[in-house]
């Protein structure tokens, strides 16, 4: 099978959900995982800091490094990579998880809040790669992967909620290219999305409470598809919007039950994720 020991990823945001995941399964192989997130303590909606994060990588077999910061920083960007470089002799893999949704429309969307959607989801995805990129290509397998969604121009989702869809389309757009203008380097830059809604804090707060949670899949079914792509080499793959499905089905895996946030659930009531047709 394949594998991500020794190799050191860089994880924006990573101390719940989708990121942790992803660190984790890394961490089943051996890695080492630098988190760079903001919860130092405990929020009173949300569960896990950093510190409970790198605990769980710690536990999984793998070797963390807790990182309070937020990716709008520039210097919390710099203190991140050069930390994460100096405890593990460079980095080898970017996952741009840290991600703001707002689903809100245009006149209800608060300049506040589109801001904030624009720092993290596009300047943090730019930033965080570009500051890492001098050691990502002297590593032997660079990758950097962002959870971005695929670019849809269909009409109903590009007038959805503008805001967003300008916010996401922004992280795809700055990997794709990062992976044009860095393809000599041999280092990959893809997305990724999934094709159902993840049982994460972003779905039960801003997608549709419980209810959505209920019918959404387990995070492991992002960070398997995600583990599937770091692990191929780096030149064979780069510049592409990936599916998390397509990638589990062209790896042999066809029955997602098992991922299921309720065991049982048939696909059919599963909620399709935003951004696919």
């Amino acid at each position: 099978m394949p594998s991500l020991a020794g190799r050191t990823l860089l994880v924006s945001g990573g101390s719940r959900g989708i990121g942790l995941a992803i660190a984790v399964r890394a961490a089943r192989d051996g890695a080492n995982v630098a988190l760079l997130a903001k919860t130092d303590t405990p929020h009173p909606k949300l569960e896990g800091t950093v510190h409970t994060a790198a605990a769980e990588i710690e536990a999984a077999g793998g070797h963390a490094l807790p990182i309070v910061g937020d990716v709008r920083s520039d210097a919390d960007i710099a203190r991140a990579v050069a930390a994460a470089a100096g405890a593990f002799g460079g980095i080898d893999i970017v996952v741009n998880n840290a991600s703001v949704i707002d689903l809100s429309g245009t006149l209800e969307l608060s300049e506040k809040r589109y801001d904030l959607m624009q720092d993290v989801n596009v300047r943090g995805t730019f930033m965080l790669s570009r500051a890492a990129l001098p050691w990502l290509r002297e590593a032997p397998n660079p990758h950097i992967l962002s959870l971005s969604p695929p670019l849809n121009l269909a009409p109903r989702w590009l007038g959805a909620f503008p805001g967003y869809m300008l916010a996401k389309y922004g992280m795809t757009l700055a990997t794709l290219g990062l992976a044009a203008e860095f393809a000599r380097d041999g280092v990959a830059a893809n997305t990724l999305w999934p094709r159902t809604t993840i049982a994460t804090a972003a779905v039960r707060f801003a997608l549709g409470g419980e209810q959505m949670v209920r019918a959404s899949r387990t995070p492991a079914l992002y960070a398997d598809a995600a583990h599937l792509v770091l692990c191929r080499a780096s030149r064979e793959r780069t510049g592409q919007s990936l599916i998390v499905e397509d990638v589990l089905s062209a790896a042999g895996l066809g029955d997602f039950s098992g991922y299921a946030a309720v065991p049982g659930t048939p696909d059919a009531d599963l909620q399709p994720d935003i951004f696919l047709d």
